[in-house]
């Protein structure tokens, strides 16, 4: 009887804790909390606006096409002012073939000044390939020079690796 109830025990244990959190909860939360529609602000029209493309890599080919090791990707976000805030506007993932997966805001944003955003693409969401990207437009004030990078994370066999991507202006 005390076996059946210890493996019980173990089993609810278990099953509860491998709740799967959203790794972008947080960023939801910015979302929610600092959208200038409900903090009722109006953009000031000297603000500049900016696009960038920021190339991530969900996925990257190791010795054929056909061998490819899955990566963690995260969006970092960085408002680099230590006066002024930043407006985003946008901040949409795309796959390898330049197709929409994604829209990560639905309404314009600010950061406070030195506050970062992260987004975070999951190992196991397989959408973006090796070719994904994400759009970022903000406006700020024109001497603003945010910081926006990917930081992708993988593994092979028992050896992890780490590297970073920048967002580059995009001129239309």
């Amino acid at each position: 009887m005390i076996k059946q109830f210890l493996y019980i025990l173990g089993l609810v244990i278990l099953i509860f804790s491998c709740r799967q959190e959203n790794p972008n909860r947080h960023s939801r939360k910015v979302v929610e909390a600092q959208s200038i529609n409900a903090m009722n602000i109006k953009l000031d029209t000297s603000y500049t606006k900016t696009k960038l493309y920021v190339p991530i890599y969900s996925d990257i080919y190791q010795r054929t096409r056909l061998d490819k090791t899955l990566l963690t990707a995260t969006l970092s976000i960085r408002n680099t002012s230590e006066k002024d805030s930043i407006f985003l506007k946008r901040v949409d993932y795309f796959d390898t073939r330049g197709n929409l997966v994604r829209e990560y805001l639905k309404t314009t944003i600010f950061l406070h000044p030195l506050e970062t955003i992260e987004y975070v693409v999951e190992e196991r969401d397989t959408l973006g390939g090796s070719g994904a990207n994400f759009i970022v437009e903000y406006e700020a004030k024109k001497n603003a020079n945010p910081l926006v990078q990917s930081v992708m994370i993988g593994g092979l066999a028992n050896r992890s690796f780490a590297f970073t991507t920048e967002g580059v202006i995009v001129r239309e």
